[in-house]
């Protein structure tokens, strides 16, 4: 019995083993890195939807937002739209990250550089020192700045986009100066900076420029939120300036201006939008709005990069010359023919250096000393 048992298993494993030598060796542990292999298939795989997503490969953007988020309705919404025609004209693959508060740039600028996008924006000047920390710790991701620069070559990865505000505010002063009948205007800024002083003194520039034009002294108000994103105190600031005789405001206060947008609307007084033609939040309010075109910005300069020109270490500049700023499609709702044609006059000027407006004190001093 014991004989016949010990023969049994030996030949048992005899089988095993010829059944393990004809798949190719003895069994291992399998390796958690290793592909399965698989059966081909018996049917082509299915062709990719007409919509689909760009495949691997394909140039990629990424946005982190300033704190108004990507609905602001202002900056940071002009941003997104630039990326979405990326999506939709070249093919780029895009996403964003909000921003709630000033401490959320560095850890979002640190997530979206993980997936190694072709270009990371950030947007807002608030945003220079946390952007330019992630570009001197990853020198090989691209990085790009909306609303200031950096020096020359400091940063090699690096570019800076700066736009110049004070030509499409001093249009729009120039617009408050006509259209004001109690001959008092106002402007509402979010934040001081040297970025925002292009809307200050350009605003201001523009009123005054007009103002000599018409014969006339007007009064000027000023009122600083220090927010971006405090609707009800830019409402109540604009409340108080509509209470004391001004009857037109510009805002450049992003969504504490949308504020600015909402007293206009419920004390019937005029109001001039900023970043985007904000016409659509009060169409019998808002006459005009300031643009500063920061999706054609994003997707001028990403296009640029994808076309293969080399801008790291580098600042680019844009103005009305560029299409970088300007005045709202819907301006000839509530403006006439004749003012218009005077503002067209008046951007060609700018354009061609007849008129230099001023975006510091110093220069604004000057300017309204030789008008």
């Amino acid at each position: 019995m014991k004989k016949t048992k010990l023969l049994s298993t030996i030949l048992a494993m005899v089988l095993v083993a010829g059944m393990l030598a004809a798949c190719g060796g003895t069994p291992e542990t399998p390796s958690s890195t290793a592909p399965a292999e698989t059966a081909p298939s018996a049917e082509p795989a299915e062709e990719p939807a007409d919509d689909a997503a760009p495949t691997d490969g394909a140039f990629s953007a990424a946005l982190v937002t300033d704190v108004g988020g990507i609905n602001d309705q202002s900056f940071n919404q002009s941003a997104w739209e630039g990326m979405q025609r990326l999506e939709s004209d070249k093919g780029v693959k895009v996403s964003f990250l909000e921003s709630k508060k000033d401490a959320d740039y560095a850890p979002n600028l640190a997530k979206v550089t993980d997936d190694a996008p072709d270009i990371v924006w950030g947007i807002g000047f608030l945003m220079k020192d946390a952007l330019a920390a992630a570009a001197e710790s990853n020198p090989d991701q691209r990085y790009a700045l909306v609303d200031d620069v950096f020096e020359a070559g400091q940063y090699p990865n690096a570019i800076g986009v700066q736009f110049q505000a004070e030509q499409s505010s001093f249009l729009v002063g120039y617009i408050a100066a006509h259209k004001t009948e109690t001959n008092h205007v106002g402007f509402l800024l979010g934040m001081e900076s040297p970025v925002m002083d292009r809307f200050k003194y350009g605003y201001e520039a523009g009123v005054r420029y007009g103002a000599k034009e018409l014969g006339k002294e007007i009064q000027y108000d000023f009122a600083l939120a220090e927010s971006f994103s405090d609707t009800a105190k830019g409402k109540a600031m604009a409340q108080k300036m509509y209470t004391d005789g001004a009857d037109v405001i510009f805002h450049a206060a992003g969504q504490t201006g949308s504020g600015a947008i909402e007293a206009a609307k419920e004390m019937n007084k005029m109001v001039i939008g900023v970043d985007l033609d904000q016409n659509f939040l009060a169409p019998d309010n808002v006459i005009t709005s300031a643009l500063k075109n920061v999706g054609n910005a994003v997707y001028d300069i990403t296009g640029r990069i994808m076309d293969g020109e080399e801008l790291g270490g580098t600042n680019v500049t844009m103005g009305l010359a560029e299409g970088g700023v300007g005045i709202a499609p819907s301006s000839d709702k509530h403006l006439s023919a004749e003012l218009l044609a005077q503002v067209d006059e008046l951007q060609q000027k700018i354009i061609d250096g007849e008129i230099v407006v001023p975006y510091t004190q110093e220069d604004f001093d000057a300017f309204v000393a030789n008008l």
